[in-house]
């Protein structure tokens, strides 16, 4: 069901007006914590047994199952870039009950220093989520995150300019 086709004809609930909003909420507080390196906090965001898949080239280079897992990767793959942003951009959901699907597109940019200069990488990702509500509150059970395209860049420091 299209979101503004069912808020004119009027077939949207306010439930689930209300699941898409937090649906929403809960990629954007994803996204927040990883910027932050809160990466706990962020995987609390995960289903206990969640799964994350990262692909690239249409490979997959990394899968997770579980919040420690989860954790020890995102530390491990972030630890070397001092800035983190993830600005999300477009997001459908289908919402079925308890359990829902989306899909989300991601600009990430990591600031880190290689060899001696600050690189800036930039990421465009799109996020396929398979979200589960538990006691109440929407969780991600699967995300398998699709990296389409990097670019990677010499940037001067503020005290360079």
């Amino acid at each position: 069901k299209n979101c503004i086709d069912g808020l004119i004809n009027g077939t949207m609930d306010n439930n689930e007006l209300a699941d898409r909003i937090a649906l929403r909420e809960l990629i954007d507080k994803i996204s927040m914590l990883g910027d932050k390196k809160d990466f706990v906090h962020q995987t609390e965001l995960f289903s206990e047994n969640a799964i994350s898949e990262t692909v690239a080239g249409g490979e997959i280079i990394l899968k997770l199952a579980g919040r420690k897992e989860m954790v020890q990767a995102f530390e491990k793959f972030l630890q070397d870039f001092d800035t983190v942003y993830h600005f999300n951009g477009q997001q459908i959901v289908t919402i079925n009950g308890d359990t829902a699907a989306g899909t989300c597109y991601c600009f990430i940019t990591l600031i880190g220093n290689e060899n001696g200069k600050r690189i800036k990488t930039t990421v465009g990702a799109t996020y396929e989520d398979e979200y589960i509500r538990v006691s109440g509150q929407w969780l991600v059970a699967k995300r398998v995150g699709n990296f389409n395209w990097q670019d990677k860049a010499v940037i001067n420091s503020v005290q360079d300019r």
